[in-house]
């Protein structure tokens, strides 16, 4: 690698909105986010699966899935 050309890479904290700190290295000093893994509905299973109008059962109809 070329001396001086290459930005420094640290450890930096990543701060979420809910208050989670987690450390890493990157090229920035601190980063702020919105949502991580410690609140992400995905990762906490508070995620739920919404069926909107029967579009499930219309799919299943349509491609002849339901016997």
């Amino acid at each position: 690698m070329k001396k001086g050309i290459h930005p420094r890479y640290e450890i930096a904290e990543v701060r979420c909105s809910c208050g989670n700190v987690i450390k890493t290295k990157t090229t920035s000093k601190n980063l702020e986010v919105e949502i991580c893994s410690a609140c992400h509905p995905f990762f906490t299973g508070t995620q739920k699966m919404v069926d909107t109008a029967g579009r499930i059962e219309r799919f299943k109809r349509r491609y002849s899935l339901e016997k």
